[in-house]
């Protein structure tokens, strides 16, 4: 409820958050995916600047018509259907005035609050909330940059040329912009819809094919798949084809992260539990603390009770989505991109029951992903590693004697020396001067009480508080010493 009072910004971050269980605690991601997701329409007369800004003040030149109904509408942009002057049928997407000056605002107060949690609540820390905030400012930058997502358009189109059902909507370049992307209009009818797949026609099991090949394509095949591949992205064409929209989020795989995904799915098939805890472990950036025996051993208590049900009983995506939530108890933190990999497997398994009762995504992928892993053993592709690795020794054998020429050298230098830093020898370090301290202010102390002792035996004239002054002056400077030596104690 306070991210939703705070604005778009921190409603978009609460969302990203939701899908995240590997950087905030399980409990918190649940509450943030009760976010609200539709948003206040803002009126044209506030939207029509900016396409005046984009177009020119005779904008309605570029449009035979313009209709000032929002289609959709969301945390940034506002999406309106209109008829170019050659009588096209587009949709053209705007955003809202002023949302970059908000947003830059909203990130500023992010930082700072991110920055006062590491500092001041230390176990916080192992969520790292500067980079959390890091990572949200990116994905912003690239979301209120409609080029960006024009050019991931064009990507999709350049990746399925050729493949009649699939279709990705055409990018008019010369009319878009940073604020404005005009776009060719699909027709057909979402897959959020009721009668999306009630058209004449349209048969669901083939729609359900389509769709989830395109998808599998976009993962094993071209490393760049949709990131918010949701029911109402996705449109039912005629002729059982599939139209994709809204590619503001998109993920790029590397070639490790393809082939990770593809054993993920292999090892949950085959129940090769330390397989799959390997394949979290090894995405993860490089720790010393992680306990691969007892990670394997709760991946198994957590997947083995739902193993041999289909998708019609579990999900396969909630189901990686709890393992990654447990990989962050063992400080396991997985590449963003497989985490928005995940979180599209919950929502294609939700489209998929939609058409099939008995949906199994595992079954529909494994296919793709024992291909990719065989390739790796092809002659071609074993031919171009084995060239890579001959490339790359070729140029170790051609440095090594130069590099060992130049370490000889150093080693002979009568200024030669090797720093070793390490935090253990620190803090002995300084836990021997703290102790060396305390036993210095110790032996002073007690030669304090000692001298002060034998000078109270003394008749003297001045007394203080019925002791001679030199006595009392003792007594004083060891007790005044005393609790000097107490608060370095407690300080250590």
């Amino acid at each position: 409820m306070s991210f939703e009072q705070l604005g778009p910004t921190f409603v978009k971050l609460g969302q990203l958050l939701s899908s995240r269980p590997d950087l905030i605690p399980k409990e918190i991601a649940e509450e943030f995916k009760r976010l609200q997701s539709d948003v206040t329409n803002l009126p044209f007369e506030e939207m029509e600047p900016v396409l005046k800004a984009h177009f020119g003040k005779s904008y309605g030149q570029v449009f035979k018509d313009f209709d000032k109904k929002p289609l959709a509408a969301a945390s940034i942009s506002q999406v309106y259907r209109a008829i170019l002057s050659d009588g096209t049928p587009v949709v053209v997407k705007v955003q809202k005035p002023n949302i970059e000056n908000i947003i830059h605002e909203d990130l500023a107060v992010l930082f700072t609050l991110a920055e006062l949690i590491e500092t001041y609540v230390p176990e916080a820390q192992v969520y790292n909330p500067t980079s959390i905030v890091e990572e949200f400012a990116k994905h912003l930058d690239l979301e209120t940059n409609f080029i960006v997502e024009a050019n991931n358009i064009r990507r999709f189109a350049k990746n399925f040329v050729g493949e009649e059902q699939i279709v990705i909507p055409k990018v008019y370049s010369e009319l878009s912009g940073k604020k404005v992307l005009v776009l060719e209009e699909l027709q057909g009818i979402p897959l959020s819809h009721k009668n999306a797949l009630e058209q004449e026609g349209i048969d669901p099991e083939k729609v359900l094919k389509t769709g989830l090949r395109a998808y599998l394509k976009m993962v094993f095949t071209y490393g760049l798949f949709h990131g918010d591949l949701h029911a109402g992205n996705m449109f039912v064409l005629p002729q059982n084809r599939i139209g994709f929209i809204d590619f503001g989020m998109v993920g790029r795989l590397t070639h490790k992260t393809q082939e990770a995904i593809a054993n993920i799915l292999i090892a949950l098939s085959q129940e090769d539990y330390d397989r799959l805890a390997y394949e979290y472990i090894d995405l993860a950036p490089y720790s010393g603390f992680v306990d691969l025996d007892n990670y394997a051993r709760e991946l198994r208590d957590l997947i083995a009770p739902y193993y041999g049900l289909t998708s019609k009983n579990i999900n396969i995506g909630l189901l990686l989505m709890d393992a990654t939530a447990l990989a962050a108890s063992y400080r396991i933190q997985l590449p963003t991109e497989l985490i928005m990999f995940f979180k599209s497997i919950v929502s294609i398994e939700g489209m998929g029951r939609i058409i099939v009762n008995d949906f199994d995504f595992l079954n529909y992928s494994i296919d793709f992903a024992s291909e990719l892993v065989k390739e790796r053993y092809e002659p071609q592709k074993l031919a171009r590693n084995l060239s890579i690795i001959a490339r790359d020794t070729n140029s170790l054998f051609t440095t090594l004697p130069r590099q060992i020429k130049q370490l000889l050298r150093r080693l002979n230098s009568p200024n030669f020396s090797i720093n070793v830093s390490s935090e253990d020898v620190y803090n002995l370090k300084k836990s021997v001067e703290t102790s060396s301290n305390l036993l210095f202010l110790g032996l002073v102390i007690g030669s304090l009480l000692l001298s002060a002792s034998i000078l109270n035996l003394v008749e003297s004239a001045s007394k203080v508080f019925g002791l001679p002054f030199l006595s009392f002056m003792g007594f004083a400077m060891a007790a005044g010493l005393s609790l000097v030596a107490f608060y370095n104690y407690i300080k250590k």
